[in-house]
């Protein structure tokens, strides 16, 4: 007869035969937060729904939730900052979430008018003031604010994997538009400020135990006038301009799907 210790093995090694599947097939519930780089803002193809968010079908997370046969709730807007994600799109993350991105930072850098200032010709407008004032901003501003918004959402969903995601360096050193007069100066400073950036989003994710998909390296040679370009130069509207199009938000896609498995 076998004795008490070894049936109760068998049960147990029972159990958890029965329970490995359901725990293999769990739901993926993805939420997906941040400014017009989530949203997929430079496709030209948006969801009527969605109103100046201008959420695509064609951004990243629409795409890799559709890989992982994933819940998607897709809150990312244009033109939000740490703060519109916090009073805005933070109610989307409960519990229920396990796999969470997060893009945001630009907009508290103010990289739209930093660019809009740099595009001038250098007798009319002011890159360097435009640059040094977005730099000290991402230096003595924008640490703070990551670190509430990522321990907002680690209390929200405490178990969801989280991926923090960067930005591109928007210039390969040729200024190819018509209408714009970056100077090779301006592009490499310009480059930079977006490395500072990611830096300091990385270091914030870091301190969280957050993931951070970096796309500066992805995207070279592959930036405004690049071959192929991955991000619209000056464009019509301008609302398009210097954001990834659509095959940049699939390459987008590619780097952030492997974290989110």
């Amino acid at each position: 007869m076998k004795s008490i210790a070894s049936l109760l093995s068998a049960a147990a090694l029972g159990a958890v035969v029965l329970l490995s599947p359901t725990v293999a097939h769990a739901a993926v519930n993805y939420v997906a937060l941040g400014d017009s780089y989530a949203s997929g803002v430079g496709t030209r193809t948006y969801i009527s729904s969605s109103g100046s968010c201008q959420r695509s079908v064609k951004a990243y997370p629409y795409l890799d939730a559709a890989r992982l046969g994933a819940n998607l709730t897709f809150v990312a807007c244009s033109g939000a900052r740490v703060a519109d994600v916090t009073a805005n799109q933070l109610s989307a993350v409960t519990s229920a979430a396990n796999r969470i991105t997060v893009q945001v930072g630009g907009n508290d850098a103010g990289f739209s008018s930093v660019i809009t200032e740099c595009a001038k010709p250098a007798w009319l407008g002011d890159c360097t003031t435009a640059i040094n004032n977005a730099t000290a901003t991402i230096n003595n501003t924008i640490p703070a604010r990551l670190n509430g918004l990522y321990a907002a959402i680690k209390s929200r969903a405490s178990s969801a994997r989280v991926i923090v995601v960067g930005y591109p360096r928007l210039f390969n050193g040729t200024d190819c538009n018509a209408g714009t007069f970056f100077s090779p100066d301006e592009m490499t400073r310009l480059n930079a400020t977006a490395d500072l950036l990611n830096s300091k989003i990385a270091a914030a994710a870091g301190a969280a135990g957050f993931a951070f998909v970096n796309p500066t390296t992805a995207f070279i040679g592959h930036s405004v006038c690049g071959n192929p370009e991955w991000i619209n130069g000056l464009s019509n509207p301008v609302s398009e301009s210097y954001h990834p199009n659509v095959t940049g938000q699939a390459q987008y896609a590619n780097l952030v799907a492997p974290t989110l498995k």
